[in-house]
């Protein structure tokens, strides 16, 4: 599996990319004293107050049938293989994906627009004065799927729970929220210290509310199999622990006529199946068992679709466009570990990786280099710094590396014969700057240690594609190898940090957040554990930056701020990026039915699509 099915903050919810600025003043920022039917970050929203359903949305849609896929991105401490609890918001054991579909919000992101959300659980929200403080008026019909009462104190005793609870996505962007206030029934206050920025409250109205009853008699960890009380459109149904989960769609759900819901969740049943090994799910969906597939691995797309029937046209091969949004695929080395705090052993190590030939080799040429950490986005770095971000880099000459200031920093390209000695003799060099010299067969420091690397992975799949890369590193004198475990134990010892180096890849939002950036690059990340931060950097210059992205009252100053914060990462090989691709590539039966043109920034299918029976009749599966 070349391309890690990738995170993303709140399942279904999504992320988005960057867009030329909106003239008009930001939604997040109106005139106080105006109840709001939705936020947006840096214009006008899309959807006026009396719109009725979503663009993407099909409410002529029928309902029915099961959709029995593996999810291609998950959320929290949800695992792809596995699952031990049905709590999927504690940092602790693995959950089922799609947990959060049993759980509504108080605002849900439109997948059409980059940074727009409209109330669900708030009909509602006005903003005060000095914009720290923001009053929802919650929705008096809103109810748990056991018919009781969704209020106030719900949400309220939901960001209190998180923020002192909660998984570190859920946790640590809620550090300037300093009050949850149930002001009556149906009116939550969130109140925040005055230093959050003003896209703060765009992730926070995203979070799921859980019930104050259910979790007052239930323990808030990680050891449950009782399915907490939710108020979302489907609650779970059947369940095998490690083996499947079904998610049933509510016939009784409250919201389902609201108008960010018309029009979506069609399936009678969501079913997940969970498989170790790769090869097992795939000849699950050859024989039907699973209707779709997004593949991941390019040996598998290029050589693997010609069964049976593909060939009579029962299932579909074909790509989708990729959301327009910035995305991160790289290695991250441990700089917990002594060894790898010297840059240079991150560029030597990086310059053992040969994309040119693993593209031909390996990956059917079907890749791109990956260079940025905001890949697919305005918010790539290329060239020199342009003025704007000039004048930023200058405030912080003397702490970030020099190579900051010039072409933006990229990744080495190889004579493609999969052991370039030009590029290995840099890496050698780096490594003897940096105090490792050859002793015998091996690399050693002063001190008589070794220089060692453990690259730890969770499928052979991508085992088969990173030996390469060992091999080369062990040309040069690097102690290197491949630990496979499985994926609990992948997940418990990225958790932990418990790693020499590791491969992450993760959507960020449209308009980024402070508090996004802080999970991924910032200082207070680097040790709280479960955290995206897996290089664990700790750095005042980057943590100045990600204010800096926090601050930005325009697109074009996050725009800057992002760039720049692009071209620091780079130049301190923090992430070493690697490869990502362009679209989706999925297959699927040929019995479902969805509007051709997927919104530009989400693709729930799971929310999106629907069975048509005459298709599936057609095929056998009707």
């Amino acid at each position: 599996m070349e391309r890690w099915p990738r995170r993303r903050f709140l399942g279904l919810c999504g992320a988005a990319a960057a867009l030329p600025l909106l003239p008009q003043r930001s939604a997040a920022q109106p005139a106080s004293g105006k109840a709001l039917h939705g936020l947006s970050a840096f214009g006008d929203l899309k959807y006026a107050p009396d719109f009725t359903h979503f663009d993407y949305a099909s409410p002529d849609a029928p309902t029915g049938g099961t959709f029995n896929f593996p999810p291609p991105n998950w959320a929290f401490n949800q695992n792809v293989s596995t699952f031990n609890t049905l709590n999927t918001f504690v940092r602790a054991s693995d959950a089922p994906p799609r947990m959060e579909m049993c759980f509504d919000q108080l605002m849900v992101r439109a997948l059409d627009e980059p940074d727009a959300l409209y109330g669900l659980i708030a009909e509602s929200v006005t903003i005060s004065d000095d914009r720290n403080s923001f009053d929802f008026k919650l929705r008096p019909e809103a109810k748990f799927s056991d018919g009781s009462p969704l209020t106030a104190e719900d949400v309220a005793y939901t960001y209190r729970l998180f923020k002192e609870k909660g998984h570190p996505s859920l946790l640590l962007p809620l550090r300037e929220a300093v009050d949850f206030i149930a002001v009556e029934d149906h009116v939550f206050r969130l109140v925040f210290s005055g230093k959050q920025s003003d896209r703060t409250i765009l992730g926070l109205a995203e979070y799921p509310i859980i019930s104050k009853a259910f979790f007052e008699k239930n323990p808030f960890d990680g050891s449950q199999l009782n399915p907490p009380l939710g108020s979302g459109p489907y609650k779970v149904g059947r369940f095998g622990a490690g083996q499947y989960i079904e998610y049933e769609r509510r016939d009784d759900y409250w919201a389902r006529d609201l108008p960010v819901n018309r029009g979506l969740h069609h399936f009678d049943v969501i079913r997940i199946e969970f498989y170790r090994e790769r090869q097992a799910g795939f000849e699950a969906f050859k024989k039907g068992r699973i209707v779709y597939r997004e593949e991941f691995t390019s040996k598998t797309w290029a050589t693997e679709y010609d069964f049976p029937a593909i060939k009579e046209g029962k299932v579909v091969k074909r790509t989708f466009p990729a959301e327009s949004q910035p995305s991160l695929q790289a290695w991250a080395l441990n700089q917990r570990r002594e060894r790898f705090k010297d840059p240079r052993v991150r560029f030597a190590i990086g310059n053992c990786f040969d994309f040119e030939w693993t593209q031909r080799n390996l990956f059917y040429g079907s890749y791109d280099r990956s260079q940025s950490l905001f890949e697919k986005s305005d918010f790539k770095a290329s060239g020199k710094p342009s003025p704007d971000e000039m004048a930023v880099l200058e405030k912080f000459r003397g702490q970030i590396p020099d190579a900051a200031f010039g072409d933006a920093v990229v990744q080495p390209v190889s004579d493609g014969s999969g052991r370039d000695r030009k590029l290995l003799r840099k890496a050698l060099g780096l490594l003897k700057e940096a105090g490792w010299t050859r002793k015998g067969e091996s690399l050693a420091n002063d001190k008589g240690e070794r220089l060692t690397i453990e690259l730890l992975v969770n499928d052979p799949a991508l085992e088969r594609v990173s030996t390469p890369f060992v091999d080369n590193m062990r040309a040069i004198g690097i102690d290197a190898s491949i630990r496979l475990v499985d994926p609990a134990q992948y997940q418990l010892r990225q958790a932990n940090f418990d790693f020499d180096m590791v491969m992450m890849a993760a959507s960020f939002s449209a308009s980024p957040t402070r508090e996004e950036m802080e999970h991924y690059f910032s200082s207070v990340a680097a040790s709280a554990s479960g955290s995206r931060n897996l290089p664990g950097t700790e750095s005042p210059a980057i943590d100045a930056l990600i204010d800096l992205v926090g601050k930005a009252k325009s697109r074009a100053e996050l725009t800057t701020a992002m760039r720049v914060l692009d071209r620091v990462l780079r130049a301190r090989q923090d992430w070493i990026p690697n490869w990502y691709l362009a679209n989706h590539r999925v297959a699927y039966w040929d019995m479902f039915g969805f509007k051709e043109k997927k919104p530009d920034y989400g693709f729930p299918v799971e929310a999106l699509w629907w069975v048509d029976e005459e298709k599936a009749k057609a095929i056998g599966k009707g």
